[in-house]
């Protein structure tokens, strides 16, 4: 019903119309008016079943704030209750095992005040867990909602984790949570294996199309950890299927990261995250809208808005904006350029939006030297990207035709080739 109001009054109504319909549609999702849950995840199976599949065993929990069931009841309090499990250690990646340490702040190991557990941190000193921190534990439990993109960090720490589970033969557990960009939606060039970092840890597209247990299955079954393949269990969602959208699963909504605050977010990252990386460029962070927008100080925000409008590109809208961020890099500043609004997912192709911006803003300020003004953020930026193909392709020409041929190939092969490893079927 709203894509085709939508397309209705894109042709008959103002842009303040239009504007304001979009902010109803968004609404309307952070309200979560998709009623009733449908999807049960992983952590509620597990307990359907009374944790019989690791009863008795020493259990170790890589877990963040997202590890909850469907009553907002944390993974690591369920496992810690069971009379039948001795939860003995806790395992925290990228913004802590809790979600109180912001993007890229080094954590260090300490004592979880709640339960009196001790707290490892994979995003400190190491990143794979230690002999030493694995000491006495018997299986080693996965539970984190991530949001199906490839340079966050969350799939990199369960790699290396399976790797670590491998080498000490400690079975490995993956409680699965959905893909919030939905199972059948995969964008973006492989990594490059000389480019592999934490950010682009595994051969795969930057929206890949899969649920974290999932990607644990291709990548024990591919080898990509680099050691021999760990015992995996997977304790498999029930009622998802690979056309869902997150709203429609029932399921409540904890912000994957500080900037990631609703279930809608992961579509706007993906459309902007990348472009970020340069530092020329405000994609929301700081602000209001973490990367719904488009922006700079000397941007004609209408000429802008206009530019990107007449590209008509399926399934997005956008509308000018000024804005002051609050806080980070832009702080204070007059910011001008335009407001991404998504409203078909289906039809809107997310990675290139923002080189779609570039390639517009080199249109309109062909002086400002993108690539020349973010020099000394390159290295970030490939390592996103998987390799330097998109800088040294696009910064030729400042066309994105030329990064789509590459992208939709490597995209639809890697889909075909990880078909096998679905746990849920598409509808369609």
């Amino acid at each position: 019903m709203f894509k085709s109001f939508y397309k209705r009054i894109r042709k008959n109504q103002t842009l303040a119309q239009i504007s304001a319909f979009s902010w109803g549609i968004i609404l309307l999702i952070s309200l979560g008016l998709s009623a009733q849950q449908t999807v049960k995840t992983g952590i509620e199976i597990l307990v359907e079943q009374d944790f019989k599949v690791i009863e008795g065993m020493r259990v170790g929990l890589i877990t963040n704030a997202t590890g909850v069931n469907s009553e907002l009841v944390s993974t690591i309090d369920l496992l810690n209750s069971a009379k039948n499990v001795h939860l003995v250690a806790l395992y925290g990646p990228e913004h802590g095992v809790r979600g109180d340490y912001a993007a890229g702040d080094k954590v260090g190991s300490y004592v979880d005040k709640a339960t009196g557990l001790p707290v490892f941190s994979l995003y400190g000193t190491t990143r794979k867990p230690t002999p030493k921190m694995l000491e006495g534990v018997e299986v080693l439990v996965y539970d984190i909602q991530d949001i199906g993109v490839r340079s966050y960090t969350y799939i990199s720490t369960m790699g290396l984790a399976m790797e670590a589970a491998a080498e000490l033969k400690i079975p490995f557990m993956v409680l699965d949570r959905p893909n919030p960009l939905g199972g059948l939606k995969v964008e973006g060039g492989l990594v490059d294996p000389e480019f592999e970092s934490f950010v682009s840890k595994f051969p795969i597209p930057y929206v890949y199309g899969l649920t974290p247990a999932e990607i644990a299955r291709m990548i024990n079954d591919k080898g990509w950890t680099g050691t021999e393949k760990v015992d995996l269990t997977v304790i498999n969602m029930e009622g998802w299927t690979r056309e869902m959208t997150f709203e429609q699963t029932g399921l409540p909504w904890v912000p994957t990261s500080p900037h990631i605050p609703h279930s809608y977010s992961p579509y706007y990252y993906a459309a902007s995250g990348v472009m970020g990386e340069l530092g020329v460029f405000s994609e929301g962070v700081g602000y209001t809208l973490p990367f719904q927008t488009f922006a700079a100080e000397w941007i004609d925000e209408q000429a802008l808005c206009e530019a990107m409008n007449a590209l008509n590109l399926p399934g997005v809208y956008f509308r000018p904006i000024v804005f002051k961020p609050f806080y980070g890099r832009d702080q204070g500043k007059t910011l001008r350029g335009v407001q991404i609004h998504l409203y078909d997912i289906d039809q809107v192709e997310l990675l290139p939006l923002q080189f779609y911006f570039m390639q517009v803003h080199h249109e309109l300020y062909p002086k400002k030297d993108i690539f020349g003004l973010s020099e000394n953020r390159w290295n970030m930026f490939d390592k996103v990207n998987g390799s330097d193909f998109v800088r040294s392709e696009f910064s030729s020409n400042y066309r994105v035709d030329s990064l789509l041929v590459k992208w939709r190939e490597e995209a639809k092969a890697f889909q075909q080739e990880s078909i096998p490893f679905w746990l849920y079927p598409a509808n369609n």
